[in-house]
C-alpha cells in the first residue's frame, strides 16, 4: 500500500479534484510520481477546515502523465475502496453548491 499526503486548503482546490462520477467517489491528486493503474494507495487527506487529516483507502484509476494535452497537470486519479471516516460525505457536503457548477475540473 502506497502511502500519500494530501491537504486541501481550499473548497475550490477540493471540488476541481473530487470524481463523483466514481461509485465510491475519489479524487485527483497531484503528483509527477510514477504510478500504475490498479496500485493501491493509502490517502491521508486534510480537508479544508479540518484538524485532523482521515485515511482513506484507493486503488489507482486515472493517469495524467507530464506534459498532457490541454494544459491538465500530472498526477493520478484515486477511487475510494475502504471510507471508514466517510470522507466522500464530508466532501460532497463541503462542495455542495459547486457540485452543479460547469467550471472545469482536472477530472472529466
Amino acid at each position: 500500500m502506497i502511502p500519500i499526503n494530501i491537504e486541501f486548503n481550499s473548497e475550490h482546490d477540493l471540488y476541481v479534484s473530487y470524481m463523483p462520477f466514481l461509485k465510491e467517489g475519489g479524487l485527483f491528486i497531484r503528483t509527477a510520481e510514477p504510478y500504475e493503474l490498479g496500485s493501491e494507495v493509502e490517502l491521508n487527506i486534510l480537508l479544508p477546515d479540518s484538524l485532523e487529516p482521515s485515511l482513506i483507502k484507493g486503488e489507482v484509476c486515472w493517469l495524467t502523465p507530464t506534459g498532457a494535452q490541454n494544459g491538465t497537470p500530472a498526477g493520478i486519479g484515486v477511487s475510494f475502496t475502504d471510507d471508514p471516516d466517510k470522507i466522500r460525505h464530508q466532501i460532497e457536503q463541503a462542495i455542495a453548491r459547486q457540485l452543479s457548477s460547469s467550471e472545469p475540473t482536472l477530472t472529466m
